[in-house]
């Protein structure tokens, strides 16, 4: 069975992920549906694309899917991960990407919905930031995309505590655009992709790469981005790394111990 549904009308693209058995997680191969859709939106001249869970559901998604990554000596982020190629793929589409959240979102799908163009969320929602958990050592595009989107103060609380936070408190920190009841989200992500699709969708393709350019317009030495990934792999090669991937496919708590 596919993992997604789509649907396409009035130049809007419908992106719903549907493998609720494992709370959307974001395997290979859900990812793998994702950027199928997504391409085929921006071939068909999609102005407005919606990436969404099933109605009522309780997870919007639950973040990287654990069970892929590799042991203990490999990069778990790289810039060939599939968590990394669709986040790229929702920022460089020349649609915007409205996220249509109803549940808690986790981990990289944290990431995904903060990557979209407009976020719009149930009051019910919430945020949760968890490479801490895992052990896993978030890489520069990975924290650069929070660092845009979420205040740095309360970033670092999320990556250090590792603890959700309401979507009443993403709204007043500017995390989201708008929060609604459950009953309400349709009709109100509906009406504002109406309103994007209405306008010139080359003046916002070109506006949203202006947007995505100098939001990533940070310059690094390569003495710098060399002494970011030393500090990454002493992470991945790590006790602790390991110790988080076998403590969650023991469905225990992990112990760690700092080496």
């Amino acid at each position: 069975m596919p993992l997604i549904e789509t649907e396409f009308a009035d130049s809007i693209g419908t992106l719903v992920m549907n493998h609720v058995e494992k709370r959307n997680a974001l395997s290979m191969e859900l990812i793998d549906e994702m950027l199928g859709a997504i391409e085929h939106f921006n071939a068909s001249g999609a102005r407005v694309i919606i990436l969404r869970a099933p109605a009522g559901c309780r997870v919007w998604s639950a973040g990287h899917d654990v069970s892929e990554l590799p042991d203990r000596g490999r990069d778990p982020l790289g810039w060939g991960d599939p968590l990394r190629v669709v986040i790229r793929a929702i920022q460089e589409s020349p649609a915007p990407v409205i996220a249509h959240i109803e549940g808690s979102v986790w981990g990289g799908g944290c990431e995904v919905a903060l990557a979209c163009d407009i976020l719009v969320a149930t009051t019910e929602a919430s945020f949760a930031i968890t490479p801490a958990k895992l052990g896993v050592p978030y890489n520069l595009g990975g924290v650069l995309t929070l660092m845009n989107m979420v205040p740095h103060p309360v970033l670092r609380e999320m990556l250090f505590t590792a603890r959700p936070i309401p979507a009443r408190q993403a709204f007043n920190l500017g995390m989201i655009n708008a929060i609604c009841d459950a009953a309400e989200i349709d009709a109100r992500v509906a009406d504002m992709a109406r309103a994007i699709a209405a306008n010139s969708p080359l003046s916002i393709a070109a506006m949203k790469e202006e947007i995505r350019l100098l939001a990533g317009a940070h310059s690094i030495s390569p003495e710098l981005f060399e002494r970011v990934q030393a500090l990454r792999r002493t992470v991945y090669d790590s006790h602790d790394y390991q110790e988080g991937l076998d403590a969650f496919r023991e469905k225990r708590k992990p112990v760690f111990v700092g080496k």
